[in-house]
């Protein structure tokens, strides 16, 4: 194949992935927010029982444990064999973020109510839970801004190679809310999971999987930053605390 045809397929491939990974993450994260908030009483699936609880279990399960292992050596290394000819180095982060949209979409929307309510916010107490649930999901949106959102949503990839480039991969994040704390997207991404106003049975299962996940899942991050930054990561690890913010001390200059 002439090279001017092979770039021109190449960049038809990223731009075909970059859509279909954009257009997945909408309807993921759509469809997550609206099914927690209604405390994950409102969905598509139709289960009967046994059946919904073992489906429930393999969705809820296949988010955390899938989307560790897609970040490990071996996994970048499957799924670049999800791009063809020879794009999968390229367009990690877009397989990557498309992987994950899809994950979302599928625990959220094909999850299997139990159909108990336990307790619905009404009046004052509403309106606190939807503007913290708000919050978390506007702070959530920040942190992922401040680690990078062409990396977090998978356009990095797609439009370098669409451009014609190599992927230019942004340094540590360390500015914005990740000068209180290392872990600032899981942390937010927690407490969209605890401030909804509508509490549930499933809710609480899905609460407490996922924030679990949240705590013990950057540990494998952390690891692949060390061998990545080495000493820097390091040198950040000891001065900012892991999940916990910390406000930032003030300097002797700052107080004078």
């Amino acid at each position: 194949m002439h090279p001017h045809e092979s770039s021109r397929r190449e960049r038809r491939i990223a731009v075909a992935l970059g859509v279909l990974c954009h257009i997945l993450f909408v309807l993921g994260v759509g469809t997550m927010m609206v099914a927690m908030f209604y405390g994950m009483s409102r969905s598509l699936g139709r289960l009967g029982s046994p059946w919904a609880g073992i489906a429930n279990g393999l969705l809820l399960l296949q988010f955390p444990i899938l989307h560790s292992l897609l970040l490990s050596r071996s996994g970048r290394r499957f799924m670049s064999n999800f791009a063809p000819g020879g794009l999968g180095a390229k367009l990690s982060t877009t397989i990557y973020a498309t992987v994950a949209s899809l994950q979302v979409g599928l625990l959220f929307a094909l999850w299997t109510p139990s159909g108990v309510v336990w307790w619905q916010a009404e009046g004052p107490a509403r309106v606190v839970l939807c503007l913290c649930y708000a919050a978390s999901w506007l702070l959530l949106l920040k942190s992922i801004i401040d680690a990078g959102l062409p990396v977090q949503i998978g356009l990095l990839g797609w439009w370098a190679v669409a451009r014609g480039r190599k992927p230019v991969y942004p340094p540590m994040p360390r500015q914005g809310l990740f000068r209180f704390c290392r872990q600032p997207i899981y942390l937010a991404f927690a407490l969209t999971l605890w401030t909804v106003p509508t509490i549930t049975p499933d809710q609480l299962c899905v609460a407490l999987v996922l924030t679990a996940y949240c705590v013990l899942g950057p540990l494998f991050k952390e690891a692949r930053f060390h061998r990545i930054f080495g000493a820097e990561f390091a040198g950040y690890q000891r001065s900012v605390p892991y999940f916990l913010p910390r406000l930032p001390r003030r300097s002797r200059q700052d107080v004078e």
